[in-house]
């Protein structure tokens, strides 16, 4: 797990950088930094009374889900799968934006028809803006991602039906 200055040296780091929210996870232990008004706000579920006495983040516990949340949770994803045959991930951290500018309307609503070659979105990273195509033709069957969110390597963004 981070030591309290690793976790220091985190919070300085991206609140100077464009990342507006960083989440860190090892043997239990969730760390998750999110920048609020500015500065950054910090949650965890380890390591809070050590980390307590700094005076930079504000601390949280975050309430770990109980086993009828976690059943009632795969059930819901078990009905979805049915609503789809194929999802489009990220193919890397970045930002997910909608649209192409925030004047611009967004890429794909859901019950929109894609083709192969249809741009869904754009994932930012390293202030490069990288257009995500949609690989299979069909319909947009859900929209995973919100605007301006933060996504990892791999997490699902859309679900598709295909044709």
């Amino acid at each position: 797990m981070l030591t309290v200055e690793e976790i220091n040296q985190l919070i300085e780091k991206i609140d100077q950088s464009s990342i507006d929210e960083f989440m860190y996870e090892e043997k239990g232990a969730k760390i998750k930094l999110k920048k609020n008004n500015g500065g950054v706000v910090s949650t965890s579920t380890a390591l809070q009374s050590n980390i307590q006495n700094t005076p930079q983040p504000v601390m949280e516990s975050v309430p770990k889900q109980s086993a009828e949340k976690e059943e009632t949770a795969t059930q819901q994803e078990t009905e979805t799968k049915a609503n789809y045959d194929y999802e489009i991930v990220s193919p890397m951290v970045g930002t997910f934006y909608s649209s192409s500018s925030p004047d611009q309307p967004v890429f794909v609503h859901v019950g929109d028809q894609v083709n192969e070659d249809s741009v869904v979105c754009i994932v930012e990273a390293m202030k490069l803006f990288n257009e995500i195509e949609a690989d299979v033709k069909g319909t947009i069957t859900e929209i995973l991602a919100e605007n301006g969110e933060l996504v990892e390597y791999g997490q699902p963004l859309f679900r598709i039906k295909k044709a």
